[in-house]
């Protein structure tokens, strides 16, 4: 329990202090957004390793989608409205079938402020039920609030936040036209509700943010040792492609995971001796050699923010 009120009191600090938004001037409407076959029934559109800006539209993550033969399974809402409008648009260049689910890996704002444009279209919402805790806390309103002012005129006072049609509380499966999703809570992870899906007959895994490609990833208040575990489950699974939460999607997930894991365990093993002896956090950072990771994308903006996290996280384990 004090865990959970320190996150959600760390994750409002952060909003505050470095809100992983930059401030923009009004951009066109030209965010670049065209869907990729990579399944015979798979498509996937890959968000920009940059920050959210009102440049970028908040075009920041990755979304998917499969057509089956009675409608179309969307996984992740992509992060404005606007995003949303131009993923059905392309949608229904490929297929005249309707959209009639989405499914949402986790409730973190670059994947949940396009779906009250899925909700105009019809479809029915799938996201774990732990994610009403974030749906009803100050940080999910604190978070719109200033998206509003720094996503601007993308997000606004219309963007509002979409509680799912179906909560699932453990894992869960469904078909459309004869494809099957099988969906899997492996949270607490990256988030507490994170999801991952897996279509069997594409041998497709949709893993969300529990594997960025290309950019360093965004630890926030996650579980670290959690997530770890995660990656084995998806080890498990073995799917042949992956599609991540940011980056690429890959054709070699044993490898590709390797990056997320290799990451995630340096944090631990270089903040765990200052973490449990309460040595000061910035002391041990700066004595980390963080060269393998500085050259990449994203890694002053999220880096020393994720090893704080770390550092805070394994006091409490």
């Amino acid at each position: 329990m004090l865990f959970r009120l320190f996150s959600a009191k760390f994750c409002a600090l952060l909003l505050l202090l470095f809100p992983f938004v930059i401030s923009a001037q009004q951009a066109p409407e030209g965010a670049l957004l065209k869907p990729v076959q990579i399944a015979p029934h798979t498509y996937f559109v890959q968000g920009l390793p940059e920050i959210g800006s009102s440049n970028n539209q908040n075009f920041i993550s990755n979304s998917g989608f499969v057509i089956t033969p009675n409608g179309v399974v969307v996984i992740d809402a992509l992060g404005s409205p606007v995003l949303a409008r131009k993923l059905i648009a392309e949608i229904h260049k490929i297929t005249d079938k309707k959209i009639v689910a989405v499914v949402l890996t986790h409730y973190h704002a670059d994947h949940i402020y396009g779906l009250q444009e899925f909700k105009k279209v019809g479809a029915k919402i799938y996201a774990q039920y732990l994610a009403k805790n974030y749906l009803t806390s100050d940080t999910a309103q604190q978070r719109l609030i200033a998206s509003r002012t720094n996503f601007a005129p993308w997000i606004n006072k219309q963007t509002h936040l979409v509680k799912a049609d179906v909560w699932i509380n453990r894992n869960y499966q469904f078909k459309v036209g004869g494809i099957e999703f099988l969906i899997t809570h492996v949270g607490p992870a990256h988030t507490p509700e994170d999801l991952m899906v897996y279509v069997p007959s594409e041998n497709v895994l949709f893993a969300g943010d529990l594997v960025f490609r290309g950019r360093i990833p965004f630890v926030g208040n996650a579980d670290s040792r959690g997530w770890l575990n995660a990656l084995n489950t998806i080890q498990n699974i073995d799917p042949n492609i992956i599609i991540p939460g940011h980056g690429a999607y890959s054709i070699d997930p044993q490898h590709d995971i390797e990056f997320t894991r290799s990451y995630l365990s340096f944090l631990r093993e270089s903040m765990a001796p200052a973490a449990q002896n309460l040595d000061s956090f910035d002391d041990a950072y700066s004595r980390v050699n963080w060269s393998e990771y500085e050259g990449m994308p994203l890694f002053r903006a999220a880096n020393r923010m994720n090893a704080y996290n770390v550092y805070l996280s394994i006091q409490e384990e």
